[in-house]
């Protein structure tokens, strides 16, 4: 099971017409839940902290036994090589739900940073959140492909 939460829903409509797709392709490779949680309102991007801890209690409530992975500039990088293996390693071994996790706007409170197992790099580029929900479903859906044995352009 691999479980995918972030706060508020993607506004970008192409974002959000490819986020679709790549979660109809995961489904048919792998049970996938998409969860979006209450996005922080209200608050301007002066108020960060509060913004981020707002948005983690939601996000914190629908973690049970999660094998947690945040994802954050600070985190792990890998190539998506090396990340297919990872996933392969986890969801062979691992009976616990894998679960991603993406911050909002202003990012990741640190008591989840905190609780995760893992802490994943996208890329050392910023990018934003949005983007970086789609990225995640391609290395996902990537990984899961070459877990087939299925040819994936490069």
């Amino acid at each position: 099971m691999i479980r995918i939460l972030w706060p508020g829903k993607t506004k970008n409509p192409e974002l959000r017409r490819l986020i679709a797709d790549y979660v109809q392709r995961i489904a048919r490779l792998s049970n996938l839940e998409l969860i979006e949680t209450k996005e922080a309102r209200g608050l301007r991007e002066e108020a960060a902290e509060r913004i981020k801890a707002k948005e983690a209690s939601d996000l914190q409530s629908r973690l049970k036994n999660d094998f947690l992975v945040c994802l954050s500039d600070q985190g792990k990088e890998m190539t998506s090589e090396e990340f297919a293996q990872w996933l392969q390693r986890h969801l062979e071994t691992n009976s616990r739900p894998l679960t991603f996790l993406i911050g909002g706007y202003a990012g990741i409170d640190d008591r989840l940073l905190r609780r995760a197992d893992e802490v994943l790099s996208l890329s050392r580029m910023t990018m934003s959140h949005e983007l970086s929900r789609l990225v995640l479903l391609e290395q996902v859906y990537r990984a899961l492909t070459q877990m087939k044995g299925w040819p994936y352009a490069k």
